[in-house]
């Protein structure tokens, strides 16, 4: 009998985790994602490129089950999954996976929320489905992860890793939640495959588009599971054969045991990093050092100096043009800057330490903090390059006036396996990105439900209150 091939093996996966209970921290995962990406699509909401995924949505209409946050009717879920996935990327607050550095639960949970309310599955079926997608998403992106490199050969290549993978483990998941069997699920991978996109130009020189990313590669994933249900197939070498996904994407340049050793006992869910600051995730670390100094008394007018050391490979991120990151215009620049990033810590903020009322373009400009960045420098640190890809660490030093040196090193980050939100931490963030969109007792009702997700009979009932927001001040 031949040796199954990739996809059936994730297939077989599939199906068998449908029948069992999953591992409770793989639930407990699962359902603290739900939560975090439902307040992300509530912040979301007044961009811009959000109102044009809404208003696209709302404008093609149509008979739908499936509901979208910040739209009072239901949808087709396809249109539901894109403009969810839209909302949910678009802050750039989403989880991420390390050494991968994919956001899987900004594809995979709409994509799974609109399947399971055109399916009528309930929040157990939506639990296992979240988490198998998730599973299948990281696993293909950490296929192709060079660990020579210390990058993705996704992005090497210019593609948006994400979206792509985010896309085939959204449509298993979609699968699981709208009744496919294991033949199916298998199909649902092939036909997945030729739909996956993602191209990451934008971050070089700009563009939105990034924020289209996870909506499309959720609206692929609910298409395909509807065309599979519907009699579509794919081949069954989708992965690994002389003309699928990895030699499409990574030109055969892949690690296929990344995604089937361990598989079904090895989880990764747990392992992927929540973002408890709303910033590029290599600022976190000076955020968070940043943070502690102002905790150890500081005293911050004093300051003369501030050296933030990083691995050499975020420097051109957060710290290049050096003179551009000591002086963001704007608050989506701040984002992306070494400087303000140590600069917010030590000054405080809201939510879990730094939030998104943080990241103003009025405190970007603010002369105080102006003048806190003109002193940072950002220089490479050889313990942090042996520590990153697997962390995004930093090591921060002030020099006050009265001659004393405080030193901060941050060495793992706040969000991952080794220092773990609670669900408390994350109610705090969901009630921080809802505020002024949705009434307090709305949000504990949310916060409630999904944290009982196995209890839920009607995913919708989690998904509803969020689709009326107020006018977004309190």
């Amino acid at each position: 009998m031949p040796e199954p091939t990739l996809a059936e093996q994730l297939a077989a996966f599939a199906a068998r985790t449908g029948r069992t209970p999953l591992p409770e921290p793989v639930a407990a995962s699962v359902r603290q994602r739900v939560l975090d990406i439902l307040g992300l699509c509530v912040a979301a909401v007044p961009l811009p490129t959000s109102r044009a995924a809404l208003d696209l949505v709302a404008e093609q209409g149509g008979r739908g089950q499936a509901h979208v946050v910040g739209l009072p009717e239901p949808v087709p879920a396809a249109q539901a999954a894109f403009a969810n996935g839209v909302l949910a990327h678009s802050l750039d607050y989403d989880d991420t996976h390390l050494p991968s550095v994919l956001h899987p639960s900004a594809a995979v949970v709409p994509a799974a929320l609109a399947a399971a309310e055109a399916g009528g599955a309930d929040g157990a079926a939506l639990t296992a489905a979240v988490a198998v997608g998730l599973e299948v998403t990281v696993r293909l992106g950490m296929a192709g992860y060079d660990p020579a490199l210390n990058n993705s050969v996704f992005f090497e290549h210019g593609q948006h890793a994400t979206s792509i993978c985010g896309a085939m483990g959204g449509a298993v998941a979609a699968g699981m939640l709208l009744g496919l069997d294991e033949r199916g699920l298998r199909d649902v991978l092939g036909v997945t495959a030729s739909m996956a996109a993602g191209v990451i130009e934008a971050n070089r020189t700009g563009g939105t588009v990034k924020r289209l990313h996870c909506g499309w590669a959720a609206h692929s994933a609910v298409t395909a599971a509807d065309l599979v249900r519907r009699g579509f197939t794919g081949p069954p070498t989708v992965l690994e054969g002389r003309f699928g996904f990895f030699t499409a994407f990574l030109r055969g340049q892949a690690d296929h045991d990344q995604v089937t050793d361990g598989l079904g006992e090895r989880w990764a869910v747990p392992d992927i990093f929540f973002k408890p600051y709303p910033a590029n995730h290599f600022t976190h670390a000076a955020i968070d050092a940043g943070l502690a100094l102002r905790a150890r008394g500081v005293p911050v007018d004093r300051i003369e100096h501030i050296e933030l050391r990083v691995p050499a490979a975020v420097i051109r991120t957060i710290g290049e043009p050096l003179a551009t990151k000591r002086a963001p215009d704007t608050g989506y620049q701040a984002q992306f800057s070494g400087p303000y990033a140590v600069v917010a810590g030590l000054c405080g903020g809201g939510g879990l330490g730094v939030a998104l009322g943080d990241f103003t373009d009025d405190l970007a400009r603010d002369p105080r903090r102006r003048s806190l960045m003109a002193r940072v420098d950002v220089v490479p640190d050889d313990e942090c390059d042996r520590i990153f890809p697997y962390q995004f660490p930093a090591v921060v030093t002030v020099r006050t006036g009265d001659g004393r040196t405080w030193r901060e090193d941050v060495l793992t980050n706040r969000g991952g396996p080794q220092r773990p939100l609670s669900d408390a931490e994350l109610a705090m963030k969901f009630r921080d990105n809802v505020a002024g969109w949705v009434d307090p007792a709305t949000a504990d009702q949310v916060v409630a439900g999904v944290l009982d997700l196995a209890g839920v009979a009607d995913v919708g009932d989690v998904l509803r209150p969020l689709t009326r927001l107020r006018a977004g001040s309190d």
